[in-house]
């Protein structure tokens, strides 16, 4: 019995038809597998099967340490999506339930090269002068995840400054605790400072822009 059902096999497919460059999942495991890592592989050796454009490379993250601290992963299971260079997209923790539809967007975005913001985003993105780092909190749960989830990866796809991760608040409680993750999505900035909720695009680009000025 595999993770997809024939109904997710056959969407999957229709969302995958017309990929037009191929997507590179780098998985981060270990030996003695952690928890979730098994079916976090076995997610994504499914969803490889779905089309010729997605590929999954499996990585220990032990043995291959220099790999990992490049690519700045620093927890597993960890998939970093990538195209024909990284784009700082990161998944930590099984993207399963509603954040099974974010990691479909990552490769579609990633393939297609589509970019959906608005201009003035995209202007203050190519003013950045220092990165920014988003970490946002969620559930399988919850519904309200994946577009707080879509939006920092395009950002992060379109601006080599930013950073976009998406954390299973579960499977990483120590994590949650540290930024006082009470609700999600709850997206963090910089370490420092976080916004709840699904929040509109203007809105998340003022609160970068306190943090930066802070």
């Amino acid at each position: 019995m595999g993770m997809l059902n024939q109904k997710i096999k056959a969407d999957l497919a229709e969302a995958f038809k017309d990929l037009k460059r191929v997507v590179t999942l780098k998985f981060f495991t270990q030996e003695v597998e952690c928890r979730f890592c098994k079916e976090t592989r076995e997610l994504l050796e499914e969803l490889q099967a779905a089309t010729d454009r997605v590929k999954v490379e499996v990585h220990d993250f032990v043995q291959e340490a220099p790999l990992a601290a490049e690519l700045g992963i620093s927890r597993i299971p960890a998939i970093a999506v990538s195209g024909d260079k990284d784009y700082g997209i990161r998944f930590y923790g099984i993207p399963s339930g509603y954040e099974f539809a974010s990691l479909v967007e990552a490769i579609r975005l990633v393939a297609s090269a589509e970019v959906k913001l608005a201009p003035e985003t995209r202007a203050f993105l190519d003013g950045l002068a220092v990165d920014v780092h988003l970490q946002v909190f969620v559930t399988p749960t919850c519904p309200f995840c994946p577009p707080a989830v879509m939006l920092a990866q395009q950002m992060a796809f379109y601006s080599p400054r930013v950073r976009a991760d998406m954390i299973e608040a579960t499977e990483f409680p120590q994590l949650a605790q540290k930024y006082d993750v009470y609700g999600v999505p709850r997206t963090v900035i910089n370490e420092k400072d976080s916004l709840e909720g699904s929040v509109p695009e203007k809105q998340l680009v003022e609160k970068i822009k306190s943090s930066l000025q802070a």
